[in-house]
């Protein structure tokens, strides 16, 4: 699913024409400043209380709203013969349900994490994709927080599933000192696994969407406002051709960023599931 020898040969294509539109725009007229993380810090659209509602935010709320309304409308009819929304409804459910949920949890524990792994994905897709949606032009997870609040309720969601089970020193255990290890081991071994398993994930988990996000938007930035600069503020006539070689590439680099996109929410949903997994399993 990764296509991994054409993703790194497309993202080194970009990389090169990245280097090349920094070293004609910083050599034009005026200079260039390139986008960096203050691109990302947009202002509030409006307050409520004194507290600043951000784009980011609208977004979110924006996408449980459409998350919500396209599994309601496609779940409301439930027609013996579908139409096409619920057809579409159908095979997405179905692919997280059974490609996500069932093979990763196990055929006997895994039919009540189904909502929340469904939700989860098409609410994480869905706030990915914005970035490629006219006018709104920016992914919500580029925005740390937004990644790690996400991470945050994951690290609750399979902590608590494996309390209920478990209980809460049985949990501990399972999770912190791992099993068939000599007793000498255990003392270096049980703060690894602590810090590992309890600690460690939830960071990783959102560093990884936040990370995807974040770099290939401020690709699509550069290219964009690098092939802009080369085209419209320069005399040199190799300048306006590396601005229409940048466009290209961000033409490119976005087609690419779509499947980056999918594979972020699919991944961040299988890692859940495998958490889910871990924190029912009996064995460590």
């Amino acid at each position: 699913m990764r296509c991994p020898g054409s993703t790194e040969r497309t993202r080194g294509i970009a990389l090169n024409v990245t280097g090349l539109v920094l070293r004609a725009a910083e050599g034009g007229e005026g200079g260039f400043e390139a986008p960096g993380p203050a691109s990302f810090d947009l202002p509030p659209v409006f307050s409520v209380a004194g507290v600043g509602v951000t784009k980011p935010m609208l977004q979110l709320v924006l996408g449980a709203v459409l998350v919500f309304g396209f599994l309601y409308l496609a779940a409301r009819k439930r027609a013996m013969v579908p139409g096409r929304l619920q057809f579409a409804g159908e095979q997405a459910y179905s692919g997280v349900r059974n490609g996500v949920g069932r093979d990763i949890i196990g055929s006997r524990d895994f039919m009540p994490y189904v909502p929340y792994l469904v939700a989860m994905f098409f609410f994480i897709l869905i706030n990915n994709w914005f970035a490629a949606i006219p006018f709104i032009q920016f992914p919500t997870f580029s925005r740390a927080s937004m990644a790690y609040a996400l991470a945050g309720l994951s690290w609750l969601v399979y902590n608590a599933v494996g309390i209920r089970k478990h209980g809460f020193l049985g949990y501990l255990k399972l999770q912190c000192v791992p099993s068939g290890v000599g007793v000498a081991l255990l003392p270096l071994l049980i703060p690894l696994e602590f810090f590992s398993n309890l600690i460690v994930r939830p960071v990783t988990l959102a560093l990884r969407l936040f990370a995807n996000m974040f770099a290939g938007h401020l690709l699509l930035i550069l290219f964009a406002v690098g092939g802009e600069y080369l085209v419209l503020h320069s005399d040199n006539w190799f300048y306006p051709v590396a601005g229409v070689a940048a466009w290209i590439m961000a033409i490119a680099v976005s087609f690419l960023e779509l499947l980056v996109q999918f594979l972020q929410a699919y991944v961040f949903v299988l890692l859940n599931a495998t958490y889910i997994a871990g924190a029912l399993a009996d064995e460590h």
